[in-house]
């Protein structure tokens, strides 16, 4: 039994429980334990994707009976099942920590109630980018978790919600319509929207015209990945949205912008023609963005120009075109996901607990909550790259990538690197000095709870003000997904190896075609990279 026929239901679990939820929304209880109950399963069927191809191989599913390159196809491979299996655990998280919130606030009709079918339309868009085979069914998922993103953005109607979501709507709408006159010039150039058959066919054209497909699919998924100097748009759109989304989004759509550029530059475009562009503005992307991070003095602020500065890094790993830089990108994008979204979980508590984001109001979170303290404390290191977390030892793997290479824009990448992880821990270290540490009287503008008497906040009130507590459904998903990313360092061995054979399969395209054209197939050579000192140089694998 070919496991990757489940596959579509990845896509279809979702669309069904948003329909349920749709339908029960009268009924917050019911809908409630419906998009849990369906996005567990769905997790769970996506487990059972990675386990297949745990050890090796891809499996492709034509939809409809329709043989490629007509019909639309599904490929599970060991780098898309890994994004699906760790965007739905994250997603999970998420979704737990909004139902605590709603019900905690008393909101169970609105906008709870729309916030479930929207959230799992999102899910759904985002596993069928991963899964996709072909460049439309690829712009569809885009167009599915957009739409829903748009909902999810301007939940509360609040007038700074409303702005960026205009901004964010307007930068989307141009990179899809980017993306899809991409898909029109390459159909019209090579009669196929199928990648595994563009693999073959965009060999063929000369390289003016491909080079020019090359650089609009290229563009559009960096303004999707936020890549500069296309990232202008995400610091002042994430930050303004709901807790949830702000955490859901700076997880996985970014992420889901990578995993294009990933997939259609080792498929459709290999070689080392635009590795120099890409190392440039990974450079760039990494040091703009901590730069930007450490004149933040807004926590969301900050974290979102950290998400920024850190897709350079997944970039740089794309750029080197080798199975070590390859396959590192792929862990950190795994790593990445998960902390990027416990912080903001944590951020959305921050802001429950000391009435504000902002590190001129908030102070002496240690003390009044040690708790929310080591949630921060644990993901916040992890991101910085600190010894021996998953952080660290994915940069690590980036690092001797670039060292291997050897050329003088590699080591420039790697100074940048090691430079970016230090000022990552510099804005962190901020963040806690001003918000954890200090005491509540010294901050700038402290919010009166931050100074109540702890005797008055165990009973919840404060001459007659409501201190607000932690609900336990809130802490417990945070508390989740932060012992999520600390897994990601216990086992981080085996990740790396699947990330390692990920890479290597990736490279050498050969396993990807074979499984959805159904045929030995000659795979063609666009470039021939000189050998890294990772890998033997001959073969497709260093294509």
């Amino acid at each position: 039994m070919n496991i990757a026929s489940f596959a579509p239901l990845a896509v279809v679990l979702p669309i069904l429980g948003a329909a349920l939820t749709f339908l029960l929304v009268r009924q917050s209880r019911a809908q409630r334990t419906v998009s849990i109950a369906v996005l567990s399963l769905t997790l769970l069927l996506e487990c059972w994707l990675l386990a297949s191809v745990w050890d090796g191989g891809t499996s492709a599913v034509n939809i409809g009976g329709w043989l490629p390159p007509w019909g639309i196809v599904m490929v599970v491979d060991q780098f898309s099942s890994l994004m699906l299996v760790v965007s739905s655990s994250v997603s999970l998280a998420v979704l737990i920590y909004a139902t605590g919130q709603g019900m905690a606030d008393g909101d169970q009709d609105a906008p709870v109630s729309i916030f479930h079918p929207t959230y799992l339309i999102l899910v759904a868009g985002v596993s069928n980018a991963f899964l996709s085979g072909d460049l439309f069914n690829l712009y569809v998922g885009f167009e599915i978790l957009l739409t829903a993103s748009y909902v999810l953005m301007t939940l509360g109607g609040t007038g700074p919600r409303i702005r960026a979501g205009v901004t964010y709507v307007v930068v989307s709408v141009v990179s899809s319509v980017l993306f899809l006159i991409a898909i029109a010039m390459v159909y019209g150039a090579t009669g196929t929207i199928n990648m595994a058959d563009l693999a073959l066919k965009l060999a063929e054209l000369d390289p003016g015209t491909r080079n020019l497909l090359h650089v609009l699919l290229l563009v559009a998924f960096a303004i999707k990945a936020a890549v500069f100097p296309l990232s202008f748009w995400l610091p002042d759109s994430y930050p303004t949205a709901p807790a949830p989304v702000t955490a859901v989004f700076a997880g996985l759509l970014t992420k889901v912008g990578v995993y294009a550029m990933v997939r259609t530059e080792t498929l459709l475009f290999p070689g080392d023609t635009f590795n120099t562009p890409l190392m440039v503005a990974a450079l760039l992307t990494m040091v703009v963005g901590i730069l930007g991070a450490l004149a933040q003095s807004d926590i969301k602020r900050l974290l979102s120009f950290t998400l920024v500065s850190h897709i350079g890094y997944m970039v740089f790993g794309l750029a080197m075109s080798s199975v070590a830089g390859l396959g590192a990108a792929v862990f950190y994008v795994a790593h990445h996901i998960t902390i990027q979204t416990s912080l903001f979980l944590v951020t959305g508590l921050i802001e429950r607990r000391g009435g504000s984001s902002s590190m001129d109001r908030v102070a002496g979170l240690a003390k009044l909550s040690p708790l929310l303290a080591v949630l921060f404390f644990v993901p916040a290191m992890n991101l910085a790259g600190i010894p021996p977390f998953s952080g660290f030892l994915g940069k690590l793997g980036l690092l001797q990538a670039g060292v291997q290479l050897g050329t003088p824009l590699a080591y420039a990448l790697v100074i940048g690197g090691v430079l970016t992880s230090l000022l990552t821990l510099l804005a962190i270290a901020r963040v806690w000095n001003r918000a954890f540490w200090r005491k509540p009287e010294d901050a700038e503008h402290p919010d009166p709870v931050l100074l109540a008497d702890p005797a008055d906040s165990a009973t919840g009130e404060r001459a007659g003000k409501s201190v607000t507590l932690l609900p336990r459904t809130m802490v417990g998903s945070t508390l989740g997904l932060v012992i999520f990313g600390v897994a990601l360092t216990v086992f981080a061995g085996p990740l790396f190896r699947v990330a390692d054979r990920s890479a290597v399969e990736m490279l050498d395209r050969a396993p990807y075609i074979q499984a959805v054209l159904g045929e030995e197939v000659p795979v063609p050579v666009l470039s021939q990279p000189g050998p890294g000192p990772d890998q033997p140089a001959s073969g497709q694998e260093r294509r």
